[in-house]
């Protein structure tokens, strides 16, 4: 897969590509999109009961540091 280049919608400066990881019993993985309203879980956390659930990239700008995400298979752990 080659690199996007994203430009920042907000001053036109390249963005960088990145993750924002979810922290579990002290791991980490790459959090994911899920479809529909997220409902507390019996142990405090939240369930999203759906069965799509697609891995999200983020990308930051190197000037400003605005932030926008996309929801894409593209952007499972490898």
């Amino acid at each position: 897969m080659t690199e996007e280049i994203v430009l920042c919608p907000k001053c036109k400066n390249k963005m960088i590509h990145g993750f924002v990881p979810t922290y579990f019993h002290n791991n980490s993985e790459n959090s994911h999109w899920c479809e529909g309203i997220p409902k507390k879980s019996f142990l405090g956390g939240v369930d999203s009961q759906s069965d799509i659930n697609i891995p999200i990239g983020a990308f930051r700008c190197i000037n400003c540091g605005y932030l926008e995400l996309y929801a894409k298979e593209e952007y499972a752990a490898k």
